[in-house]
């Protein structure tokens, strides 16, 4: 993957020009499209309302504006301190999901990103590639109970992407995706790093612990059972055993 940056009026764009060979401004807006539909889902899966489908099938891509989250988000919606063009978090969001494509990790992959600067502070926004016909961890649970076989093998996808030194912010049962084959992708990488092994995998794992057991007190219909997790951290730790 190749990358390029071009300067704008307010900031610049970091673009792969393979996928996107030209892209301004009115890229990250829904209305520079064509075709724009808001992604919806079910408890929250849909994030904070700032995330677009756009673009043209068979290629379709997901734009996605930054937003704060927590109490600082009920303060200031969009904004972040400027520390400088490649601490943006589009442009090391962008950048960290290109190494983890290039490895052939299962990630949405990068096609642009931009910033917006104004004085101390900035807005930040990035393009991925549509991943097709995946639905999140949270919603492949409901129906009928999911089998052994499935959270193994979750287990030892999630496994896979610590043994590269993923660390995912926000491990949830959103941002964990499953496609018609059953494999899983990982979407939302803001704040993410590449990290040595370390105690972040065990909080990892709890987060998304703590996410799965959530979900199902909000919808009582979901599957979600102690024995699962256990299952799940039978097909983690065997992948780490093996490796």
């Amino acid at each position: 993957m190749t990358e390029t940056v071009e300067k704008t009026a307010t900031g610049a764009i970091l673009y792969d020009r393979q996928i996107i060979a030209e892209i301004d401004d009115a890229r990250f807006r829904p209305a520079g499209w064509l075709h724009a539909a808001a992604v919806r889902g079910t408890l929250g899966s849909a994030g904070r309302g700032n995330t677009m489908y756009v673009g043209n099938v068979p290629r379709q891509f997901v734009l996605r504006h930054f937003m704060r989250g927590g109490l600082v988000g009920k303060i200031v919606r969009d904004a972040y301190v400027w520390r400088g063009e490649n601490n943006t978090r589009s442009f090391a969001e962008w950048r960290m999901l290109a190494k983890m494509a290039d490895k052939g990790l299962r990630v949405p992959r990068p096609a642009a990103a931009r910033y917006q600067r104004r004085g101390c502070v900035y807005t930040a926004d990035i393009i991925t590639v549509r991943i097709p016909n995946v639905v999140p961890l949270s919603e492949a649970i409901s129906g009928r109970p999911k089998s052994a076989e499935f959270w193994e093998s979750l287990g030892k996808a999630v496994y896979e992407f610590h043994a590269n030194g993923v660390h995912h912010a926000d491990m949830n049962a959103y941002n964990l995706q499953i496609d018609i084959d059953g494999d899983l992708w990982m979407l939302d990488f803001d704040r993410g790093s590449l990290l040595p092994p370390g105690p972040w995998q065990q909080r990892t794992l709890n987060r998304l612990h703590r996410s799965l057991q959530k979900i199902v007190t909000l919808n009582p219909k979901l599957h979600f059972l102690p024995e699962n997790w256990e299952q799940f951290l039978s097909g983690y730790f065997t992948a780490s055993r093996s490796a």
